[in-house]
């Protein structure tokens, strides 16, 4: 093994993650989600979300031991997320934690579900150079949050420089799905739609673009680095709507491609300006929506541009997994982080600057 043995759990939304890792070496990666169970009502509910989580927590802790070759009394450290998320499902992981930690007596970190998707660009298989970055940036991307972070120190000094004012990208996905009946979830159902559209078909709005939100680098807006995207999920219903009052076929297909275009470019271009801005040679990219085609394959091409590093996980270490929160964990233990007090609680709105409890 190359360095302390964390398991990492993960709770926060629909999957059950249970990740461990040794170092920077994953393990083991196990994930069951109840994404199935939500189809019918167009997103998560919460209860739906946690009675799953308590079905699931044991078997896939199981199933993570099995893979790695181990038992608990091998274990290091715990690590768990305790915020932000749904409260039911957090607590869900925040209890199954506790009581590992008590029953075997190892430390427990309770950490953010935010930065440990920083911490997964740590593991050999992602970025094994991602820390020698001599300022690193990221760019968290879901169905939650939409935040652009520069990284002083990953296990004790996060820096908020922008973030969604309203709806997150990925929850702006979903309306759009419902808009053009491209289902739930909306992301992977507008991704694939999109390689069928016009990308120009539509020229739908880039939030807080204007001079005004921009301001300049000496005297920049207070928006300078936020996003907004009510302004184009109105633009969208608004777009949907003519085509019914005329009674015409919506182009779902140009539609999704013209909403995911307007989503990417303003996404990677403020990105791309707060690095350039503040200093950061390397961005992480990572949530959920960070598997979209488009976003990655934007970034990709303005960081080329730019001179700026880019690390994007592979797909399965995008979305919420235990490997990330373990990963996260095994930095804490590396960096001499006491562990938490065992009183703390599961925390919804968990700010990004707190990395542990």
């Amino acid at each position: 093994m190359t360095g302390p043995i964390v398991v990492g759990i993960e709770t926060s939304c629909d999957e059950t993650g249970v990740g461990i890792v040794s170092g920077t070496k994953l393990l083991a990666h196990q994930v069951a989600s109840s994404m199935d169970d939500h189809v019918a009502f167009g997103g998560v509910i919460p209860e739906i979300a946690a009675r799953a989580h308590v079905t699931e927590f044991l078997p896939v802790l199981n199933a993570a031991l099995d893979e790695a070759q181990l038992d608990l009394a091998d274990i290091d450290a715990i690590a768990v997320t305790a915020g932000p998320g749904l409260a039911g499902a957090l607590m869900v992981g925040v209890a199954g934690a506790k009581a590992l930690a008590v029953a075997t007596g190892k430390p427990l970190y309770g950490i953010n579900h935010l930065i440990a998707h920083i911490g997964v660009g740590y593991l050999d298989d992602v970025a094994a150079d991602l820390g020698n970055s001599s300022q690193l940036g990221a760019l968290l991307v879901s169905g939650g949050h939409t935040e652009m972070l520069k990284i002083n120190s990953l296990t004790s000094d996060v820096e908020l420089l922008g973030s969604t004012i309203d709806d997150a990208a990925g929850e702006a996905y979903d309306k759009v799905a419902r808009l053009i009946g491209a289902g739930y979830p909306g992301g992977p159902a507008i991704d694939k739609m999109a390689k069928e559209g016009d990308p120009q078909a539509f020229r739908f709005p880039r939030g807080l673009s204007a001079p005004k939100n921009m301001g300049t680098p000496e005297t920049p807006g207070k928006d300078r680095y936020n996003w907004s995207f009510s302004g184009l999920k109105t633009a969208v219903s608004r777009a949907v709507e003519q085509y019914h009052l005329r009674d015409l076929p919506v182009p779902a297909n140009d539609i999704a491609a013209s909403f995911q275009e307007a989503v990417a470019d303003v996404i990677t271009k403020k990105t791309v300006l707060a690095a350039s801005e503040h200093g950061i040679d390397h961005i992480l990219l990572g949530g959920g929506v960070a598997a979209n085609s488009r976003l990655r394959q934007l970034l990709t091409e303005r960081t080329h541009a730019a001179g700026i590093g880019l690390t994007i996980p592979p797909l399965n270490l995008c979305t919420d997994n235990g490997a990330m929160v373990a990963a996260l964990g095994a930095q804490l233990v590396a960096d001499g982080v006491s562990p938490s007090d065992l009183q703390f609680s599961a925390d919804p709105t968990q700010h990004v600057g707190i990395v542990s409890v």
